[in-house]
């Protein structure tokens, strides 16, 4: 709860403290000797503790133009009560609003923070080389041309093209890829990535305003101001409603007068009441209480909606599209296949290609030692030569062996046998003798073809996926998770892009989802009518930067999001009726004298409890 919520919670306690003293000394009879001046100080008091901001923001939109609001009406309805002697009505109808106020406050929960403060990916300084010492500055200051120097476990501050050295950079905050790459002389470099092994000298081929991670940063501060907020109903509502009523009394007050030739004091009364009546409090009440309703049933099945504005747009989803990586597949790699060449086990050729790899840190030889599962016999192995792009030479056994990909074994006149799988592919040679290959690829998650079916199943009508990853291994995995689309071997920038084709692409009352988990995820899920992050093992930036948040990481839970959306919105829209009949009909006997203000206020009261116990059914059944 926030500092604001806590005030005013406060304030409609001691408020309703004073307005339960005063209704009792009322209806005793202690408040009649009283002046009427006197009563309406004292009940000004409990009015204006809760009331006093309803007050200032109506004068402060009347002062900009903006009349015909809640808080308008709000305050000429309480004003009118105060004007024909209703002082208890008045404050409870202005706590009753206050009320609903707050249910609507913890409904949208809190507000979003800077996403830019939990973006770790900003360099704060390059060190450049001066005179044989290396001199730490800002990477705003350093000019393109410049050599900089990047030591291991530095973040990469800018663009460029590597000059000297030889490094595995870890890419997976730009491009969610989990396997690092290997990075040499002649390569080109991003900004945003961790430098690994090895210490690199790079020549900077962008200014930091140009670079990658620049870029990123100003995407994510430029998406949310993209984004349109959905406005939020009862404002939308008072727009049209605020008027009519205010004119409609207006009108009651002057026209019978005029046509019956009677005095205008009673039609002035009835008008009066009349505005008091037309203050929607069971409307108020009713809608955050469903949204509130369905973000609790959401929470019970481990979601964090950040808002009922979220919860309506879910509802509404007719396009999906996920990363990869972390998302629809686990974001571990581990040896899937083996194809041993003829003659050769499969045990021999993941042993020998184990004790090839046993000298390297790279991710891809820790998953064959991982399949291998015994331990490595250094004996066994001497002489190791890394070739760089290529793979490894080493003597196992006294015989020289190549671990390594297609380049290695043509290099080696090896006579290998192509491997057309998906995946990362190692190749087995020893001497001229090829021994095979084995397949190393991340693996899909479980349950991820299961929340396809079940997003289909609840009318999603597009799934996508988008990833940094190759576009062979990423058209795999989207034929085996049956996906309409698939987009491979994008950056950051490109995702976004990608996003707005598709949000481009539809129609009115239809909204786009995107479930990511990465930093890199973050500005593609602020531009998405619903950017959707994983909460376990997500960064803190997709997280903030979400409206919704799967707090386990599992994806089936989305298609029961949308179904508890549906319901939500299903029953607040039953409110929303209910409480509007209940009000014309309370507003019609009350232009006719017929209905008084506690009949009005006493109504308001029933449709609430009607209202209240429609949005518990929201929690049942999930």
């Amino acid at each position: 709860m926030t500092k604001k919520q806590k005030k005013m919670r406060l304030r409609i306690i001691i408020s309703l403290v004073l307005f339960v003293i005063l209704f009792v000394c009322e209806h005793m009879g202690v408040l009649e000797p009283l002046p009427w001046w006197a009563q309406l100080l004292i009940f000004a008091v409990p009015y204006l503790i809760v009331g006093y901001d309803i007050i200032f923001k109506a004068a402060r939109n009347i002062s900009h133009g903006q009349i015909f609001d809640e808080n308008f009406l709000m305050m000429i309805a309480t004003f009118g009560a105060f004007g024909v002697g209703e002082y208890l009505e008045a404050v409870a109808v202005m706590l009753f609003y206050q009320v609903g106020e707050l249910f609507q406050g913890y409904a949208v929960g809190k507000s979003r923070q800077s996403i830019t403060e939990m973006m770790d990916i900003c360099p704060e300084y390059a060190n450049v080389e001066e005179d044989g010492k290396l001199v730490t500055v800002d990477p705003d200051d350093v000019e393109v041309g410049t050599i900089i120097v990047v030591k291991p476990g530095e973040r990469i501050p800018l663009d460029g093209v590597v000059i000297e050295g030889e490094s595995l950079i870890d890419t997976a905050a730009l491009t969610g890829e989990s396997v690092p790459r290997r990075a040499s002389e002649g390569d080109e470099i991003i900004s945003g990535c961790v430098n690994g092994s090895g210490t690199l000298k790079i020549r900077t081929t962008k200014e930091f305003d140009d670079s990658t991670v620049a870029k990123i940063l100003e995407l994510v501060e430029n998406a949310s101001s993209k984004k349109a907020k959905v406005e939020n109903f009862i404002t939308r509502f008072a727009k049209y409603y605020t008027p009519v009523v205010t004119i409609g009394a207006v009108l009651l007050a002057v026209i019978p007068p005029l046509i019956l030739g009677r005095g205008f004091a009673e039609w002035i009364q009835r008008a009066c009441i009349f505005l008091v009546i037309s203050c929607p409090c069971a409307l108020v009440i009713s809608v955050p209480l469903g949204f509130f309703g369905g973000i609790g049933a959401a929470s019970k099945i481990g979601v964090l909606v950040k808002g009922s504005n979220f919860l309506e747009a879910v509802a509404e989803m007719t396009t999906i599209v996920f990363d990869k990586t972390g998302t629809l597949t686990k974001g571990e790699f581990k040896v899937t296949e083996m194809k041993p060449a003829g003659g050769v086990s499969e045990d021999k050729l993941l042993e020998v290609a184990a004790l090839g790899e046993s000298y390297s840190n790279h991710p891809i030889a820790g998953s064959i030692i991982e399949a291998y599962g015994k331990e490595i016999e250094r004996s066994r192995v001497s002489d190791a030569v890394e070739i760089a792009g290529h793979g490894v030479q080493i003597l196992v056994d006294g015989v020289m062996t190549y671990v390594g990909n297609e380049k290695l074994m043509k290099k080696q006149s090896i006579a290998y046998e192509p491997c057309e799988s998906a995946g990362t592919v190692v190749y087995v040679g020893q001497e001229q003798t090829f021994l095979g290959a084995l397949v190393i690829s991340d693996t899909v998650k479980q349950g991820a073809a299961e929340a396809i079916h079940k997003m289909k199943n609840v009318g999603v009508k597009k799934c996508v996926m988008l990833t940094g990853d190759r576009e062979k291994t990423a058209k795999h995995v989207a034929d085996e998770l049956k996906l309409d689309e698939v987009h491979a071997e994008l950056l950051p920038g490109d995702k976004v892009d990608e996003v707005e084709k598709l949000l481009s692409a539809q129609k009115d009352g239809e909204r786009l989802a995107f479930v990511g988990d990465g930093i890199n995820d973050a500005p593609v899920l602020t531009r998405a009518d619903i950017g959707i992050a994983m909460g376990s093992l997500g960064s803190d930036a997709a997280i903030e930067a979400a409206d919704v948040v799967l707090m386990d990481d599992d994806i089936r839970k989305i298609a029961s999001t949308v179904l508890i959306s549906r319901k939500t919105l299903r029953i607040v829209k039953q409110n929303i009726v209910f409480a509007l009949a209940v009000k014309a009909v309370v507003l019609l006997l009350g232009a006719i004298g017929v209905a008084n203000m506690w009949e009005a206020v006493f109504a308001d009261v029933g449709v609430s409890v009607l209202a209240i116990l429609n949005s518990m059914r929201v929690m049942k059944n999930h």
